[in-house]
């Protein structure tokens, strides 16, 4: 059963990006048979994409913003925006196959349902970049980079940690009942993760459906446009924020030892000294990392949900016992 799809893409000098994958997105779209509307917000861009979007295509929805904010704020304006009952969350250097909605539908018929993102493939279709994530703890840090999936198309209940910011079809009620994006990881890294995390202790599942397929400009983001001490720099302390908003019990309190003595002392010993960088702007935002967790707290109670991470690991790996997968 078809659903309405609003379509938001966050924009950062991509001009060429969304000549190049703006005619895929509107196919997709058109193939699903249903009502959407395609909305692309510019974060502070200084090359021509304004102008391109407005002579280009005059049907998308253009937000602007007034200065560059970074992708949370960004999608969270689109989502702030959208219409329709779900979202799709796009970055601008993908490209969508034509019947990429066709295996998703089925999802949403569950109450439950979060979101579904597909399988990111490299351009070249060569290599799987993005697939279902199995969650697990390594010492005091939640982690989800192990990859897997399943070819079986009878497999309709492959759970994910997370939904991959560049490409998910989300329930735009539930996204917008979570406040989208956790804005306090501004500029980038981390959000998606965060976001399906809030999700998940809600009761909320996070799928993936290996048969939708897309496929990703490889360095298309605008990550690599920045210089990358500064992109290490906010990814640490990203993870570090992470791991404060979302740990609990014994984790949390031994969190600050394992940030001083695993992360930031060996890296300060090889000279990596934009880690101290990372650390004290970490502990700057402390009262907005009470804030967050406070807010999961709270809608935690308001949907009578006791779920908390080690409980979501359960599920994910219950979820793959029996089932033939593989392990990327």
């Amino acid at each position: 059963m078809q659903k309405s799809v609003s379509i938001v893409i966050p924009n950062y000098n991509g001009r060429h990006l969304l000549e190049r994958y703006l005619p895929s997105v509107f196919e997709a779209a058109e193939n699903a048979d249903t009502d959407f509307e395609v909305i692309v917000i510019d974060d502070g861009s200084k090359d021509e994409s304004i102008s391109f979007i407005r002579q280009q295509y005059k049907s998308i929805k253009l937000l602007i913003n007034n200065k560059n904010r970074g992708f949370s704020y960004t999608c969270n304006h689109g989502i702030r925006e959208a219409k329709y009952e779900l979202i799709l969350l796009l970055n601008s250097d993908v490209k969508l196959t034509p019947d990429y909605f066709k295996q998703q539908w089925k999802y949403f018929n569950k109450p439950d349902t979060f979101g579904v993102m597909g399988r990111i493939m490299s351009f070249d279709e060569q290599k799987i970049e993005d697939a279902a994530r199995l969650l697990y703890y390594s010492g005091c840090r939640i982690k989800a980079n192990k990859f897997y999936y399943s070819e079986n198309p009878q497999d309709e209940h492959v759970f994910t940690a997370y939904l991959s910011g560049a490409n998910a079809l989300v329930d735009a009620k539930k996204l917008k009942e979570l406040g989208g994006f956790d804005e306090i990881f501004s500029p980038f890294s981390s959000e998606d993760f965060d976001l399906s995390l809030r999700a998940w202790q809600l009761g909320w599942k996070c799928y993936y459906e290996h048969q939708s397929v897309c496929f990703h400009h490889i360095s298309g983001s605008t990550k690599t446009q920045i210089k990358s001490n500064f992109i290490k720099k906010i990814y640490y302390r990203n993870r570090f924020l992470l791991q404060r908003i979302q740990l609990q019990g014994n984790r949390l309190f031994l969190l600050p030892f394992h940030l001083i003595f695993a992360e930031v002392i060996p890296k300060l010993l090889t000279g990596k000294f934009w880690i101290w960088n990372a650390y004290e702007d970490y502990l700057s935002a402390m009262a907005s990392v009470n804030q967050s967790r406070e807010r999961l707290q709270t809608l935690k109670l308001k949907y009578n949900s006791t779920l908390n991470v080690s409980e979501v690991i359960g599920i994910i790996n219950k979820s793959i016992e029996g089932k033939s997968i593989t392990r990327l």
